[in-house]
């Protein structure tokens, strides 16, 4: 179960490759140490992608490279099973993050990047970044609707992260 779907590994932290739909976003999280530790620890503990709807299974909590991701989403009445393999963790005192890429069965073929940083001036910054192109016939059929969903739900992996660290919970 852990042959990813692209050759591609580890594109996330450069230049992304080419023939693939790419993404770069990033959010202003919260401000100091305590909001970063707070989003950190979340972020490992997969909850960015369950507080965006997302029911996850993690084989390892924090997550480390090695890890595998299954995620399952329900849009409408389809249901869709996403697995994953963590490519890269790391966690240092003013950066932690993860990537995870693609396996067999996943509607996608890639690698998504989360990372967060704790900049000199104490802002919380969340980046995703990540390179992907179908892998279904449903997500080739569906192109427009594919990508749609996936701008959706980067927009909800910020957010999730978003509140819990400016709230405290």
């Amino acid at each position: 179960m852990t042959r990813l779907t692209y050759a591609e590994v580890g594109a996330t932290a450069g230049a992304l490759p080419d023939g693939y739909h790419h993404v770069r976003e990033s959010l202003l999280i919260g401000h100091g140490r305590a909001a970063f530790e707070r989003a950190a620890d979340d972020l490992l503990a997969g909850r960015a992608q369950s507080r965006a709807g997302a029911s996850v299974e993690l084989s390892d909590v924090p997550l480390r490279e090695g890890s595998l991701v299954v995620m399952r989403m329900r849009i409408g009445p389809l249901r869709f099973r996403i697995p994953c393999l963590v490519v890269w963790a790391e966690r240092t005192p003013t950066t932690c993050g993860f990537a995870y890429g693609t396996l067999p069965g996943h509607p996608e073929r890639g690698e998504e990047r989360f990372q967060l940083v704790l900049a000199d001036s104490g802002d919380v910054i969340f980046s995703i970044v990540a390179f992907s192109r179908p892998g279904r016939w449903f997500t080739r059929l569906g192109g427009p609707l594919a990508r749609s969903v996936q701008t959706r739900m980067t927009r909800r992996y910020l957010a999730a992260l978003a509140v819990d660290a400016e709230r405290g919970t």
